[in-house]
C-alpha cells in the first residue's frame, strides 16, 4: 500500500478558541459566487427528486499549514462560506490528521498502471478520501440531534486551504425513502451509493470538485453545469453499480441501468414488456428454477431477453446473474434482506421499470429518467397548491377535489386533470378539440368514466367538469423535458400560457404523478 500523501507542512494543531480571518481577506476572490452557483445547482437537482429535501450548501476550508501566521498575524483556523454557517471551527481542528489515519486504516486498492493515473495522483486521491471521511465523522456527530443531515464533498486545494462543499438535506425526508445498507465502497475506495439520493449527492460533489479545480472557480458559473435531469440520469447509472458489485460483478462492464432501460423500451410483436427479472448468483437459496436455458442469454442481447420476458407470469420470472439470463424460476422461502444479494427488476410498462430489494422500491425509471419511489400524491402539498393557486381554503371543496384526484390516480393508462377558474370559458374556446358535456359535479364514478379516454379533463375549483378528451394548447416553453411524455409537456405548456389561475395533475402510465402550477415552475 502506498504511503499517505504528506501535508504541505506539519498537520494542524488545536488552536484553542479559533480567531476568524478578517472579512476583507477571503480565501479566494470568487468563493461567495461559487457557493451561490453550487446552491443553484443543488436546488434544481434535489427539488427535482423531492422538493421537501430543502438543500443547503456551504463551503468548508481546512488550513493546510500548522500554526502558519497569515493576515494580521492571526492563526489559521477552519473557514466557512458563508461565514455565518452556524458551525464552529474548533470541531475540525484535527480532521487532516484523522484523514491520514483513515487512509491507513482502509485497504483501498490502487492501480499499478501508470498510464491510468500517476502514483502521486493516486496518493492525492486517497488522502482526499481520508479527509472527506474524517470531516463526515465530525458532521455526523454535529448532526446527531439536528433535523438536517450533512454530507461532505471532496477537498480541493486552493492556496493553503483544502476547500470542500458541504451539502445539508432534510433528515426526515431523506430517511423516508428505503435504501440499501450504507458505508459501501468500490475496491479502490470510491464511495458506492446505497440510494438514489446518495447517488445524486455523489454526482453533485463530482461536479463541485471539477469546478473547484478550475482556475479561479466561481469567476463565472460552475463550469458548464449539467442540468438536473442529466445529473439524475447519471446518478441512476451510478446507483445500479451497487447491485452489480453486491453480486460480484464488475459494475463498469455490467451497465445495469442502460441494460434495463433498453430492455424496457422494446416491444415484442407490438406488445410492451411486462414482467420481472430476478438478479442473484446462480444457486441462491431463495430461488427455484422452473427450467434452465442450455445456453444462457447475455443481458446485453436485449431483443432475446425481451423475447424471454414474454414467458414470465406474476409468479414466474427471469433469473439472471448480472451477466446472463440462465433460467426461468420463482422466489421461494423467506429472503433475509440483510444479505443484499437478491434484487428485482420489475418491468411495469413500455419504457418504465423499477429497481426493488426486499419488497421495497428503491428507484423508478421512466423513459430513461430515474426517480424516487414517491407517494403517488402528497395530500398536504396538494392542499397547499390549491390554496396558493386559487386561494381555496374551504375544506369541503378541497376534500371533493382530493377524492377526484385519488380516483384519477387509479387510471391504469394515465390521465390529465386541469383545474382552472375559467373552465367554462376554456371549454368553449377549445370546443373544436374536445368533447363538451353538460356541467356535472365529478364523483368517483364519473371521474373513472371521463378519465378512461385520451385527452385532458377540464374542471373548476368546485369540481364541476365541462369538457373531456381535451387537446390542450399553449406556447412552446423551455420548461418541458424530453424525458417525459406528451401528456406532461402539454400540461406544462398549457399552465404556463394560461392567463387564469390554473393547476394540472398529470398521472403517468407508470404511476408517477405531478402537480403543475405556475408557482412550481417558477421554483424550478
Amino acid at each position: 500500500m502506498l504511503s499517505p500523501l504528506p501535508l504541505l507542512s506539519a498537520p494542524p494543531v488545536a488552536f484553542g478558541t479559533p480567531l476568524p480571518l478578517p472579512t476583507n481577506h477571503p480565501i479566494w476572490p470568487y468563493q461567495a459566487r461559487f457557493r451561490q452557483a453550487a446552491q443553484t445547482v443543488a436546488n434544481g437537482l434535489f427539488d427535482a427528486l423531492d422538493e421537501d429535501l430543502d438543500p443547503y450548501v456551504y463551503l468548508l476550508a481546512l488550513p493546510l499549514t500548522a500554526a502558519g501566521r497569515i493576515h494580521n498575524d492571526l492563526y489559521a483556523a477552519a473557514e466557512f462560506e458563508p461565514a455565518d454557517s452556524a458551525v464552529s471551527a474548533h470541531h475540525f481542528a484535527r480532521v487532516l490528521e484523522r484523514g491520514k489515519a483513515l487512509q491507513l486504516a482502509h485497504n483501498w486498492e490502487l492501480t499499478t498502471d501508470p498510464d491510468v493515473e500517476s502514483e502521486d495522483m493516486q496518493r492525492r486521491k486517497q488522502f482526499g478520501r481520508g479527509v472527506r471521511l474524517a470531516v463526515q465523522e465530525v458532521l455526523d456527530e454535529l448532526d446527531a440531534a439536528d433535523k438536517r443531515l450533512s454530507f461532505a464533498g471532496w477537498p480541493a486545494q486552493i492556496g493553503q486551504f483544502a476547500v470542500m462543499p458541504v451539502l445539508r438535506l432534510n433528515r426526515k425526508v431523506y430517511n423516508s425513502y428505503p435504501s440499501l445498507q450504507p458505508n459501501r465502497f468500490y475496491t479502490d475506495g470510491r464511495q458506492l451509493p446505497h440510494s438514489l439520493i446518495q447517488a445524486a449527492i455523489l454526482r453533485f460533489n463530482e461536479d463541485c470538485i471539477k469546478s473547484l479545480t478550475e482556475p479561479e472557480p466561481g469567476s463565472g458559473l460552475l463550469i458548464r453545469p449539467r442540468d438536473a435531469d442529466e445529473i439524475i440520469r447519471s446518478a441512476g447509472k451510478l446507483f445500479m453499480d451497487t447491485p452489480a458489485q453486491d453480486m460480484g460483478m464488475n459494475p463498469a462492464a455490467t451497465k445495469l441501468f442502460a441494460t434495463c432501460n433498453t430492455i424496457s423500451s422494446l416491444r415484442y410483436e407490438g406488445a410492451e414488456g411486462v414482467g420481472k427479472l430476478l438478479l442473484a448468483r446462480r444457486g441462491h437459496p431463495n430461488l427455484a428454477e422452473v427450467f434452465a436455458l442450455t445456453c444462457p442469454t447475455p443481458l446485453t442481447d436485449y431483443r432475446a431477453v425481451r423475447k424471454l420476458l414474454e414467458m414470465t407470469t406474476s409468479d414466474v420470472s427471469l433469473l439472471a446473474d448480472g451477466e446472463n439470463v440462465y433460467a426461468l424460476g420463482r422466489q421461494i422461502g423467506q429472503y433475509d434482506a440483510a444479505r443484499e444479494d437478491l434484487f428485482v427488476i420489475s418491468f411495469i410498462t413500455h419504457y418504465a421499470w423499477e429497481f426493488q430489494h426486499g419488497g421495497q422500491v428503491l428507484m423508478r425509471a421512466h423513459y430513461g429518467h430515474p426517480s424516487l419511489p414517491r407517494a403517488r400524491l402528497n395530500r398536504t402539498k396538494f392542499r397547499r397548491d390549491l390554496r396558493r393557486t386559487f386561494e381555496l381554503t374551504d375544506s369541503a371543496k378541497v376534500e371533493k377535489l382530493w377524492d377526484v384526484v385519488l380516483e384519477a390516480s387509479r387510471q391504469k393508462h394515465g390521465t390529465l386533470l386541469v383545474i382552472t377558474t375559467e373552465a367554462l370559458a376554456e371549454a368553449d374556446r377549445l370546443k373544436l378539440q374536445c368533447t363538451l358535456i353538460e356541467p356535472v359535479p365529478l364523483t368517483p364514478l364519473i371521474t373513472r368514466l371521463v378519465t378512461a379516454i385520451d385527452g385532458a379533463v377540464l374542471l373548476d375549483p368546485d369540481a364541476f367538469c365541462y369538457s373531456i378528451g381535451v387537446i390542450l394548447d399553449g406556447k412552446a416553453t423551455g420548461r418541458g423535458t424530453s424525458t417525459r411524455g406528451a401528456r406532461y409537456n402539454s400540461a406544462i405548456r398549457y399552465v404556463e400560457s394560461s392567463p387564469y389561475p390554473c393547476l394540472a395533475i398529470v398521472v403517468s402510465e407508470d404511476g408517477l404523478m405531478d402537480v403543475i402550477t405556475k408557482d412550481s415552475m417558477l421554483e424550478e
